[in-house]
């Protein structure tokens, strides 16, 4: 690789693909540089089961997409992407055939849960209301300045909670208490853990204010679609590129990682500062999720007809 760059960006899932578009937009020149034969990272499909049936390989629906701030100002319906809105976000069933389910408005999914719709008004209205402040928070690095400081402590003092206290301090019915903590479980955190009500109030909040849409023909389109923009800006992506040390890469002002913590150790350790290295390799995963993947002759038979309907 001889050719130099303002940034060269290793890994092509979509946080990568966004710096590189972001970085390729204020006019820099900008190179990807993906592993894998297929770019996308944690947002590809790929035909898992039989013929024809196309998977999402990791993540399938998207509420935080729908609400960035970067997503909303890049035209990427113009390169094949298309938001699927279901009729209902999300359904969380019971073992009973019963179902608790968040629908798009907010005192809609407060009077279907009877005796708690007041206090799930009380704590969620107040989040969608300000979710285009809360969500330009949220999704920027976590040490900035904020800019709505109001909107970000109105969300921060619950979500310290642990989820199984705040739902048993806020809600009386399972219904109430199962669709909160089933929104909190994504944080993959136990639910007694604090700021894990955190999960359930953004990814709430984003359901009723933005829906939790999901990319027609699947999570692939996404990273394609971002491909397709970054290189009509004029950046570059190469494939079945396999990074191993730093002095592979090709002269670059910055140099950004869009890998786990193990991959960025392995490949720039020897030029990380001690501490720091050390820190990292003390990086541990959190658990993970048990994922099937089925090829259906017919639509899942739900016992609850609002599962089929989200």
């Amino acid at each position: 690789m001889s050719n130099k760059y303002d940034a060269v960006v290793v890994g092509s899932g979509p946080n990568g693909l966004a710096a590189a578009i972001t970085l390729a937009r204020a006019g820099y020149s900008v190179l990807v540089l993906e592993a894998n034969s297929t770019i996308g990272g944690g947002a590809r499909s790929a035909e898992l089961t039989l013929p024809g049936f196309v998977h999402d390989v990791c993540s399938a629906v998207h509420p935080l997409a729908a609400g960035s701030p970067f997503f909303n100002s890049a035209p990427l319906e113009r390169f094949g992407l298309q938001w699927i809105q279901p009729e209902i976000p999300l359904a969380h069933p019971f073992d009973d055939g019963t179902a608790a389910c968040l629908y798009r408005d907010v005192d809609f999914t407060a009077n279907s849960l009877g005796q708690d719709k007041r206090n799930y008004c009380k704590l969620m209205k107040p989040l969608v209301c300000d979710w285009e402040q809360l969500s330009a928070e949220l999704l920027q690095p976590m040490l900035h300045l904020p800019r709505h400081p109001i909107a970000l402590a109105k969300f921060g003092i619950r979500a310290l909670c642990p989820t199984t206290l705040l739902a048993n301090l806020f809600f009386k019915s399972k219904p109430a208490r199962g669709l909160f903590a089933g929104i909190a479980a994504h944080s993959f955190l136990p639910l007694e853990s604090p700021v894990s009500s955190a999960f359930g109030f953004v990814l709430g909040s984003a359901g009723h204010a933005v829906g939790w849409p999901i990319p027609s023909c699947g999570s692939q389109t996404i990273s394609n679609a971002l491909a397709a923009y970054l290189q009509e800006l004029g950046g570059k992506i190469e494939i079945n590129c396999k990074i191993d040390n730093l002095e592979q890469l090709p002269e670059a002002s910055a140099v950004l990682f869009d890998t786990s913590v193990w991959n960025f150790v392995r490949i720039a350790g020897n030029q990380l500062p001690n501490r720091y290295r050390r820190r990292l390799q003390k990086f541990r995963h959190a658990p993970g999720i048990f994922k099937i993947d089925y090829a259906l002759s017919s639509a899942i038979p739900w016992r609850s007809d609002k599962c089929r309907r989200a």
